[in-house]
């Protein structure tokens, strides 16, 4: 090549170049910004060209395979031919236009498109279908200057570009393809000579002058490992070697220095080109700077790290945050579980509902089974609930397991038994079929895996004093238990120990006191023309033992004493003052002079202030003095010492109020006022009704107030609507049904003084309206059905269902919209009496008139006596 076609070369590539440099600045991009898509990958096809003959004397592998068996050199014409080279449109190029012939000619190609077919063989491997367009490529060609080993060489390689997406249009196309292909003028081109030693660059274009800073003359005649540096990877230049030293096509990114020193990022194809004979002649290198991309790659890395790097802090911060949230719900839950615990240990001094309640607080917050046991000064289990959150479903597994434990020791291995000997909780994780052998003591095959036996957690329940028992979780899962667990678990175990301790303290107390408070009231005595029955009900809130106390004695000269009292206070303290009181008043009663009410209650409050014995009560003393005649009238005295007033029943049920002149209670320290007697003549069969004040002090049905006075108007009506025959253990038994609370002592004593006249009775079948009787309410006065209160009745298939204390005028209101033969059935034989006299004549006529249709049944509790007093002991079957 003459020196002025080199400068023309360079100035036109010059141009070329500027040319791509006003287009990127155009598109506002960066010119390594478009290296990458314009290089690809390593060149399609590299030739030399010989320009004096036109022909093709060298070529790489790549090429020399796009024209099959064409042999070098090769007319430029006949390898175009070959490999298949066309237009875009896939027309034949021209002769003269082409770039493969310009570039014969000497003339610099910056980049044009054409489209490369290649053989029918490639095109086959390449899955190509027949007639399919080959893929676009750029042809670009530069003459060699001076130092290329021959100056009449012209470069030509096909650079691989994006392919066109199907359906775009020709112009545009065109037109940024043309765009992409002026960035390939500033890719540097290098030609080596293996031949010589040390494989020295022969030939190098501008660009890469410009790029490296090196100029032609400086790089030619040198191996380019003077582009190489300190930073440079050894392990990239290793590569590069061994496969020139194997002439073989390489691609490697490495570290460069420019003539100034300074870095860049090089990118370097490298193809060995070979003749005719096929033996290797050059290497063709191509480069480009690819700084700008290396750097936004590190910056996307940098970036892509940062981003992971937030990301996984997010994460772990998020389940940082989870794991915080779950351990506060956790604690929130276990503090609730405490303080339900608490609430619920705290709210009974029953045993066997303490187990119940602790129980359902195990189970399922805590495990899916609970094994509570208590055990005996034997160490035998006493008493056992066992409870599982599957229910009905594992109930068969439930019982044998209280089958097998109830009643005996707990075997020494057994974790339970374990924590109750050391005091310490015991874990067990992972059961062994040999452990749940031993522990399950015989067990139904099976039963563990129903119950889920996987893990167990023991916990001693422990008191100040003792053990109380202990308490087994089981979960299904081999590791069940953790540390918190562990410690809600010991917690409630310290509470529930101390309660059922406390339970049972009570209880054994509440044993010992009711066997004192027996020990202290007195046998109701067979005394002559007497009928008489007590009943006493101690407050459940405390011991079961109180202050209130009745009695019934025979004093000097036949006469009848009668006592009911009240001592403050419903603990053993009270009994215990309770029984000196009431001996007090047994002696002063049978004082030789036959003291009146008035004088042994005078007498006694004495004592008390003598003996200094603390006590503060009430107390209401009735002396009856026999009649002359037999079936005469009583003469009865009172004395009341602040005791709420004794109620009379006459033969024919009426109720009166008697002995109601309050005087001061005994106790006080004070000195009284005189105390006074109250004297009243009542005539054979008249009942006389003492009480304490817990009996009158129930809540109100309905309000729920509790008021004395109308408590006592309620005794009152009660009273009224028994039959007038009832007899004393009847009426005693009709007033314990007013009781639905006992927060207080309550003791009642019904004394029937002397026999009610014959013609008092009523008898079956009797049509007859008694005089002592209410008579049933005209047709026209009786209440709607449905506007009476019917909780306590239900009426279906002919049929009354009566519950409760229910008035006589609902069931006369009853039989008037329903007249004729009526099936009665009653749920509490007791509460039959409730009925009224109109009831239970009502009663009596339906059992006459059709006895086969009337059923009472008692199915709550058994009947405490068969129903004589209604004279319809033969038609009325009562049974438990």
């Amino acid at each position: 090549m003459r020196p002025d076609e080199g400068q023309r070369g360079g100035q036109l590539q010059d141009a070329v170049v500027e040319a791509a440099e006003q287009v990127i600045a155009d598109s506002g991009a960066h010119p390594a910004d478009g290296l990458p898509r314009v290089l690809g990958d390593s060149p399609v096809a590299v030739l030399l060209v010989d320009r004096e003959s036109g022909q093709v004397t060298f070529a790489n592998a790549a090429a020399l395979e796009l024209a099959g068996a064409v042999r070098l050199p090769v007319a430029i014409d006949r390898w175009a031919e070959a490999a298949g080279v066309t237009d875009l449109d896939g027309a034949p190029l021209a002769a003269t236009a082409e770039p493969l012939s310009r570039v014969a000619a000497g003339e610099p190609v910056s980049g044009e498109p054409v489209r490369i077919g290649g053989t029918a063989e490639s095109a086959r491997a390449d899955g190509r279908a027949d007639g399919e367009l080959g893929p676009v490529v750029w042809a670009t060609g530069f003459p060699l200057g001076p130092g290329a080993g021959d100056p009449a060489l012209s470069l030509l390689v096909f650079l691989p570009v994006e392919q066109p997406a199907a359906g775009a249009d020709p112009e545009q196309l065109l037109q940024a393809l043309r765009n992409r292909a002026v960035l390939a003028t500033d890719i540097c081109f290098a030609i080596s000579d293996p031949r010589r030693p040390d494989n020295p660059l022969v030939w190098v274009n501008p660009a890469f002058t410009r790029v490296t800073g090196y100029a032609a003359e400086d790089a030619i005649g040198h191996n380019c490992r003077f582009l190489q540096g300190p930073a440079t990877d050894p392990a990239a230049v290793a590569q590069l070697s061994a496969d020139l030293a194997a002439e073989r096509s390489s691609e490697v990114t490495l570290l460069n220095y420019r003539a100034d020193g300074t870095a860049f990022w090089n990118h370097l194809s490298v193809s060995p080109v070979r003749d005719g004979e096929g033996q290797l002649v050059a290497f063709v290198g191509v480069q480009s700077d690819v700084t700008v991309r290396m750097a936004a790659d590190a910056d996307r890395d940098a970036a892509l790290a940062a981003e992971r790097t937030a990301r996984e802090a997010a994460e772990a911060a998020q389940e940082a945050a989870e794991a915080a949230q779950a351990g506060a719900e956790a604690a929130r839950a276990r503090l609730a579980l405490l303080a339900g615990a608490t609430t619920e240990l705290t709210g009974s001094l029953d045993v066997e509902e303490l187990q119940q309640r602790l129980a359902r607080l195990s189970v399922p917050l805590l495990g899916d089974w609970v094994f509570l046991a208590g055990v005996d000064d034997d160490g035998s289990v006493s008493s056992l609930v066992v409870e599982h959150r599957d229910g009905d479903a594992v109930a068969g597994h439930v019982a044998d397991v209280r089958r097998q434990y109830l009643g005996r020791p707990l075997p020494a291995d057994l974790p339970i038994a374990v924590a109750m000997t050391t005091g310490q909780p015991v874990t067990v994780d992972e059961l062994t079929p040999d452990q749940l052998r031993r522990f399950g003591r015989g067990l139904a095959p099976g039963a563990a895996d129903a119950l889920g036996m996987g893990s167990l957690l023991a916990m001693p329940l422990t008191s100040a004093t003792r053990t109380w028992g202990a308490l087994l979780l089981g979960r299904r899962q081999p590791h069940g238990f953790t540390a918190d667990d562990l410690d809600v678990v010991r917690d409630l175990g310290r509470r529930a120990g101390q309660a059922l301790d406390n339970a049972r303290s009570y209880t054994r107390e509440a044993s010992v006191a009711e066997a004192l408070q027996h020990a202290l009231l007195p046998e109701i005595p067979e005394i002559p023309d007497v009928d008489a029955a007590a009943h006493y009900t101690a407050a459940t809130a405390t011991s079961a033992v109180g202050g209130d106390f009745y009695d019934l004695l025979t004093l000097p000269g036949g006469a009848v004493g009668i006592v009911i009292g009240d001592v403050v206070g419903h603990d053993i303290t009270a009994a215990s003052a309770m029984g000196q009181l009431r001996g007090l008043i047994r002696s002063e009663a049978w004082g030789l002079d036959a003291p009146g009410p008035e004088v042994v209650l005078t007498r006694v409050d004495r004592l008390l202030d003598v003996l200094q014995l603390p006590v503060l009560a009430t107390a209401a003393l009735l002396r009856a003095t026999r009649p002359e005649e037999p079936g005469g009238d009583w003469p009865v005295d009172c004395g009341n010492a602040g005791h709420p007033p004794v109620l009379l029943r006459t033969p024919a049920g009426e109720v009166e109020t008697f002995c109601d002149d309050h005087g001061l209670l005994l106790g006080t320290g004070f000195t009284p006022t005189p105390r006074t007697t109250t004297t009243r003549t009542l005539p054979a069969g008249t009942q006389l009704v003492l009480y304490t004040d817990g009996l009158v002090e129930q809540p109100l049905p309905g309000s729920g107030e509790r008021d004395i006075d109308a408590g006592i108007e309620r005794l009152t009506g009660l009273l009224r609507s028994l039959p007038a025959e009832l007899d004393a253990d009847g009426v005693c038994r009709a007033i314990d049904g007013m009781v639905v609370e006992h927060l207080d002592d309550i003791a009642v004593l019904v004394i029937q003084l002397g026999t009610r006249p014959a013609d008092a009775a009523i008898h079956p079948g009797d049509e007859r309206d008694h005089d002592h009787m209410t008579p049933p309410r005209p047709a026209d006065d009786v209440p709607d059905l449905a506007q009476i209160d019917t909780g306590s009745m239900t009426v279906a298939d002919g049929t009354l269902t009566l519950v409760g204390d229910i008035d006589y005028a609902l069931v006369t209101a009853w039989q008037a919209v329903n007249p004729g033969p009526h099936q009665v059935s009653a749920v509490d034989a007791a509460q039959v009496t409730f009925l009224g006299s109109a009831g239970i004549a009502f009663l009596l006529r339906l059992a006459a008139a059709a006895p086969e249709r009337l059923v009472l049944r008692s199915p709550s509790r058994p009947a405490r006596r068969p129903l004589e007093v209604m004279g319809a002991d033969a038609l009325m079957d009562i049974t438990p």
